[in-house]
């Protein structure tokens, strides 16, 4: 915790970092240290990695073991001058000495190689074993995706929010994600079987987020009440992006979809989301080869933004908001229920 000077207008608590290290003393005892385990351990779970928590073990002998309770497990690796293979040590380490029988939450934010993939898949098998809620893996973008084997992680019912990046997906089976809120999917390979596979075994699913995946060209959604996010789209030889991509959504019971970032695509058709409340349009279409005319663009946007036009609420990002213009120039009247969406940063300023 930071410590503050007499005289200073103390900040709220939900604003600072809980550092231990300046509030127990060595060898002594203190208030925080009498708390009840289950305090210490939600205090412990707040901290910015587990890492940070296994230091409070050499406070006194009341912290020495509180650590291998944690209900939440976080592990961060950022530093390349570090090698991996230490940081590997370090979380298989971690795992070896925790007693845990149900975990919350388990993330997992590192580089990959695949010579530590058998040690990445016990990882995820010790997280699906203590049953977790929470699961979040980012790889960092390599050459290398992390093959997920283990058949229970795709049958695991305690499961609510998942978050995987850079992940190759084989499931032997059918996907069973039986309590599955949230899904959110980034930089992966996914065909229209996969898809249909995790979406049929999520039948509580509200949130579904494809962020830059690619080897799809339909998405077809039955699901009822779910949220389609679709954050840009990569072709696998982006050489060729854009030369004959065409993705089509079928989606007839969604409520809310979003469409934005880069979408390295020739054009993107909305066949049915009859029962949509909301969208969000912020995105920009970028072509390697041929690069598609402005005015090409717009007539896209006429077409989505017609077949959206009993949308309660439209928003629309700077780029989209430029090729309006150039229909409204073009005498198009712009509908009613858009809504101007101001983007953090502009497309166009990038890409041009």
């Amino acid at each position: 915790m930071e410590m503050v000077e007499e005289g200073q207008k103390q900040p709220k608590i939900s604003q600072k970092r809980i550092e231990l290290e300046d509030i127990v003393e060595e060898g002594g005892e203190d208030r925080i240290s009498a708390l009840q385990d289950c305090l210490l351990l939600e205090i412990l779970s707040r901290l910015p990695s587990t890492e940070g928590a296994i230091r409070t073990s050499t406070l006194s002998k009341r912290w020495e073991h509180l650590w291998t309770s944690l209900p939440n497990l976080r592990f961060r690796y950022y530093d390349d001058n570090r090698p991996l293979s230490d940081f590997v040590s370090f979380v298989d380490k971690t795992l070896s000495q925790c007693r845990h029988l149900k975990l919350k939450r388990f993330g997992l934010i590192t580089n990959y190689d695949i010579q530590f993939e058998s040690q990445f898949n016990n990882w995820i098998r010790y997280a699906i074993t203590c049953n977790v809620e929470v699961f979040r893996l980012y790889v960092r973008r390599t050459d290398s995706e992390v093959k997920l084997f283990d058949q229970n992680f795709f049958t695991s019912s305690f499961l609510t929010e998942l978050r995987l990046w850079n992940c190759m997906y084989d499931p032997t089976e059918a996907i069973s994600w039986k309590n599955l809120r949230y899904l959110r999917i980034g930089y992966a390979r996914l065909d229209e079987d996969l898809i249909e596979n995790i979406l049929s075994g999520s039948p509580e699913l509200e949130t579904f987020v494809l962020e830059d995946c690619y080897g799809f060209s339909f998405l077809d959604i039955t699901s009822k009440s779910v949220n389609l996010v679709l954050t840009g789209y990569r072709n696998s030889k982006p050489e060729y992006a854009g030369v004959g991509d065409v993705i089509k959504i079928n989606a007839p019971n969604i409520l809310s979809l979003t469409i934005d970032d880069c979408l390295e695509m020739r054009k993107l058709l909305l066949l049915n989301v009859a029962s949509l409340v909301e969208a969000n349009l912020d995105y920009v279409f970028i072509t390697y080869l041929n690069p598609i005319p402005k005015k090409v663009k717009a007539e896209m946007l006429k077409e989505i933004i017609t077949n959206l036009h009993y949308v309660k609420e439209l928003n629309i990002g700077m780029d989209c908001y430029k090729l309006l213009n150039r229909l409204k120039a073009k005498g198009f009247t712009i509908p009613s229920n858009i809504k101007f969406l101001p983007s953090a940063y502009h497309w166009s300023d990038r890409y041009g």
